[in-house]
Order: C-alpha cells, then structure tokens, then sequence
C-alpha cells in the first residue's frame, strides 16, 4: 500500500473542541491535541515520521469499508481479512451538551465481527508536529505518554509493548469479542495527572455519545429529498464547532494541496469570518439556532474589540484564531507535505489582507439572526454602526477579495458587492426592529455603490460582470448576486452573467473559481474546480428556474464526495479531493443548494 491515504479516504471525529481523521485503513493520521489549532501529535497526513496510530490486520486485509454509526460521528471501520471481520469503532466521547466535566479522548473498539481476526496496532504519538518523540512511562492502570508539555494516558485491557517513542500491541478477536484502547488528554499543568483504567466503561461512552449526536441531529427542521447528505453536512459543521468558545472553524486540516505537489497549501484551522457567517446561515437554514447564538456571542465580543483600536485594515480582520487572537503565517520545513506538497505552513497571511466583502457576510448572518433568533443586543447594534461607518468610507477602496489573492489589490466585484449587502441589511434590520441608525445617509452609500457595480464592473461586450473593475476574468463569486437580492435572478444582465460564466468556468457541473489561465492571483500552480462554487451554481440555475438542470448538477456533485459523503475544498481533474479536508465551506454551501431546490420542487 501507498505511504500515502488519498486526502478523501479520510473519515472525521470529534469532541466539538478538536478532530481526529481516520484512515480508510483505520489509521489515525491526523490529530491536535487539546483544540483544532494546536501542534499536531499524530501528523503522518502531512509526513509519514510525524506520527500516527495504526490498526491492521496481521495477515493484512482483503478490503476495508468505513461508514458512521446512523445520525452520528461515530465512526466504525471494517477489515476483511481470509480468517474473519473486524471492526474498529472509533470516536471521540461527547457526552452532554457543555459539559462542565468534558474530558478529551479517544477511543478505538476492535470488535470481532465474524471468524478470528489477529489486529495490530502502533501508537506513534509526535507531538510538536512531528519534531518531539515522546517518553513513555508506565503506571499502575497504563501508559503515561508525555513531550513538549503533551501529556496523554493510554489504558487499554490488552497487552502492551513500549519501544522507545512507541508503543505496539496485538489483540485476537474472535465474534463478539471487544478490546478498548482510551488514550485521554491530559492536563499539561498537572505533573500529577495520569492514566485511571477505571474511568472509562467504553459501552457507556459510546451510547452516550450516540445519543448526544442523535439528539442534535433530531433538531433538524430538514425532511428533504437530499436528508442524509444534508445532515452529514450539518454533523461535520457541529464537528467543527468550538464549543467552549461558539468558534466555528474553516477546516481541522492544515497545508492539504490543491495541487499535489504545488504551493498552495494553506492551514484553515481558523475562524474565517466569510466561512463562519455563511455556517451560520446554514445552521439557521435547518433550525439548530443554539449554535448560530453562540457564534454570534463569539463574533459580537470581536466586534466590541475591533471597533476601539481601527488601523488601516479596517475594525476586524479576515481570520482569527479560536480565542479571537491574529494567527501569524510560518512554515515548517522539517515536513515533507502531504504527497510531498511543500511547503507546510501554520498560520495563515490572509490576517494581514484587506478583504471587504467580509463586511457584508458578517452583516447578512446578523440580519438572519436577527431575523430568525432572539435578536441582537443593543451593544452589538452600536458596535455594527462603528463597523458600517468604516465600511462606508473605504468601500472603493482595492482589496485582496474574497479568494484571498496575493498579488496586487484589485477592485473585485464581489467586494464592492458584499460592501452593498453591508449597508443594505443594516438598512432592513433598522427598520424591522426600529433600532437607530442614519437610513438616509446610509440608503445613499447603498445607491452609490449599486451604481458603481452597474457601471464599472459590467462589460457589455463580454455580457457579464466582471471579477475586478477593467477585466477581462470572469468569476464564479458573482452568482451571489441574486442570492443577496442584488439583481433579480432573471435580470438580463445575470442571466447573460450566468451564460458567461457556464461557458468559461464550468465543466460538467463542477466550476473553478475564476480562469486562472487569465488572472494572476500571486500564487504559482494550479487549482481545480471549487467546490463551493459547484454549489452556488446549483443555486444560481435554481433561482433562474432551471429546475432539472440545477437538480442534475447536485446530483453529479454528490457524486464528488467521499464515501461517507465528506467534501474537501477542491475537485481535481481526475475526480480527487484537493485541500483541506472536510471544508466547511463546501458543506454549507451543499445545505444552501439542497433546501434552496427541495424548496422550489415542492
């Protein structure tokens, strides 16, 4: 077998603090210890020495399926081998909504399915993203495993072997049988803390948490055609929700390529205040309006920060961490890159950007909460009226846009149009709650901007809206614009837009973001289609009452996702999964598309 999984063969699981991506081969090859963003412990998705725990059959297996445990995220991997079948169940104990008591762990289950199957496993725990190889110490209930202020406790009823930074073991199980492996974070402060064997019952840790994910998901106000995809969307946007804090973040990856071997590798295991505004749209969408509050609590103290201290990027920034802290870019050279994808970067520059349109996601996802939640409060009102007056004298300004390019600014369309929605949905939530607010200075940025678009960023010629003032590039990023009410879906000028673009950008329902053979975007290599974007143009054929079209495009693009309907944030030439993975972004985008044609079909 390949060192390397493709990033798609990759299954997640979480506590609602951080993840853990399971291999189709069971291996866990990805996981941060403590919260999304830390240094990684298992790491070999991005380097094969950087860390990882294995499970494999002995006498290898015949083939392995994966799929979840119904309406959870627990995840449950089958090895067939010529003995017998065995499972590895795998998940991260949640066992109650804001649990006082939270303890972080994970907990592989290696049942006996059918037959005998002999399983083995390495457990190479390398904290600081592969760089520390960690002591391994032996307790009265198991293993203390501790590096670079990582502390992890092993308990397990098999046998174990420690060699040097490992620690190995074979189970045989024949049918009903079950070994549990726990290895439990804990705390980096306490020198006294250690492995307890006896504070586990597995069987009950994982009914629980059944239960707890069985019972979120049944909040669900979707009955759709599309049911079990929309709610596999809707369980990996809860895993990507921070619960401590109500952060919700981009990816639980960092630096997967979007182009095997290329340059563009970010880390996304951040707050993107884009990606999160339109999660909170989605999550409205399908009723779970306890955790749209709880972002709006987190995005509401970002604001009353911002509005004190304004420099030339504005009040807020693009991204930042869970905590509301700015995540510096750096790179780790020590780390091959997955498939050898250099370089591996921590951080992320898009912080330093001016990006507009943020603006305008931010301002729509409070207008909907305000709309469809207990409302805003005073101090965040006065807090957005600082943000809009900013928004409304810098909104010609040149920007990096909302693909984040890294070239020079440029008068991106869709900035200019975000911008728009800021003022507007300012406008709408004032009058529908009465709250204060200059409407006629504002209607009059509003109009200002409009025409600004109409005039400046449609080209006749080409008969569409262009991805900057004065291109000749086209952009997927302009079939918002009836989604946000800025033009009609049947206004010429989009339908000519839409024409356009299905002509440039879209290949067999899968759409790039802009033509990246026109533009520079300051970055080396190439990308594939943006999945994100596959799913706006779904909705933009909807809208203009494309109806079969627009359902044979959703019904391609879930043939894109992996076998447990999870979609990273690109689609390569040959069908494969690019970047970080599973993009937020991507599944929010799917629940947008999903309930906007479920709607219309009737």
């Amino acid at each position: 077998m390949s060192e390397w999984l493709p990033i798609a063969g990759h299954g997640l699981v979480g506590d609602l603090r951080t993840c853990a991506l399971v291999g189709i081969d069971a291996t866990i090859d990805w996981f941060c210890a403590g919260r999304f963003d830390s240094a990684s412990v298992f790491g070999s998705l991005l380097d094969p020495d950087a860390g990882s725990w294995t499970m494999e059959p002995v006498d290898g297996a015949t083939s392995t399926h994966q799929f979840y445990l119904p309406d959870s995220t627990i995840l449950i991997t089958r090895l067939l081998t010529e003995e017998g079948v065995a499972e590895v169940q795998d998940f991260m104990p949640v066992l109650r909504p804001d649990d006082p008591d939270h303890r972080q762990r994970l907990v592989r289950r290696v049942v006996g399915v059918r037959g005998t199957t002999t399983v083995r496993t390495r457990l190479a725990a390398r904290p600081d993203y592969g760089r520390v190889t960690p002591e391994i110490e032996e307790t009265d209930d198991g293993l203390l495993i501790t590096g670079d202020g990582v502390r992890l406790g092993l308990t397990t009823s098999a046998d174990l072997e420690v060699d040097g930074g490992d620690v190995h073991a074979e189970v045989r199980v024949a049918t009903g049988d079950v070994v549990t492996f726990v290895l439990e974070v804990l705390d980096p402060d306490d020198p006294d803390s250690r492995p307890e064997a006896g504070a586990h019952d597995p069987d009950v840790l994982l009914a629980r948490t059944a239960t707890f994910w069985r019972e979120w998901l049944s909040q669900s106000t979707y009955t759709g055609r599309w049911r079990e995809m929309v709610h596999r969307s809707a369980l990996t946007l809860k895993l990507l929700t921070h619960e401590p804090t109500g952060a919700i973040i981009a990816a639980p990856t960092t630096s997967l390529p979007e182009e095997i071997g290329g340059p563009r590798n970010w880390d996304y295991r951040y707050v993107w205040i884009r990606d999160a505004a339109f999660s909170l749209y989605a999550l409205l969408k399908l009723g779970f309006t306890d955790e749209a509050a709880r972002f709006m609590e987190w995005l509401s103290k970002r604001m009353g920060e911002a509005t004190h201290d304004v420099d030339d990027l504005g009040p807020l920034r693009v991204a930042y961490d869970i905590d509301g802290k700015i995540p510096e870019e750096t790179e780790l050279e020590h780390l091959r890159g997955h498939r050898d994808s250099q370089p591996v970067r921590v951080g992320n520059a898009a912080t330093g950007q001016l990006q507009l349109d943020i603006y305008g996601e931010l301002i729509d996802s409070v207008y909907l909460f305000n709309k469809y939640g207990p409302g805003i409060s005073h101090d965040a009102w006065t807090d957005l009226c600082r943000v809009l007056e900013w928004v409304m004298a810098n909104w010609e300004r040149k920007d990096a846009g909302m693909w984040e390019i890294r070239d020079e600014p440029q008068a991106h369309t869709t900035s200019r149009l975000m911008c728009w929605v800021a003022v507007e949905r300012m406008m709408r939530t004032a009058r529908q709650r009465g709250l204060p607010g200059d409407v006629s200075a504002w209607s009059k940025v509003r109009d200002d901007i409009y025409a600004r678009i109409q005039e400046h960023s449609w080209d006749a010629e080409v008969g569409a809206y262009m991805q900057s003032e004065g291109s000749d590039t086209v952009d997927a990023g302009v079939l918002l614009m009836p989604m946000v009410k800025f033009v009609a879906p049947h206004d010429p000028r989009f339908v000519s837009t839409l024409k356009v673009i299905e002509e440039r950008l879209v290949s067999d329902s899968l759409v790039f973001r802009y033509d990246l053979g026109e533009a520079t975007d300051g970055v080396d290599g190439a990308e594939g289609t943006f999945s994100l974007c596959s799913f706006w143009y779904v909705e933009a054929l909807t809208r203009v009452g494309r109806l079969d079209e627009a359902r044979l495009a959703l019904e391609k693009m879930f043939t894109y996702a992996n076998h447990l309907g999870l979609f990273a944030e690109q689609v390569g030439l040959t069908g494969e999964q690019l970047g970080n993975f599973p993009q937020a972004f991507t599944h929010l985008s799917l629940i947008s598309a999903a309930t906007n044609l479920d709607g219309r079909l009737g």
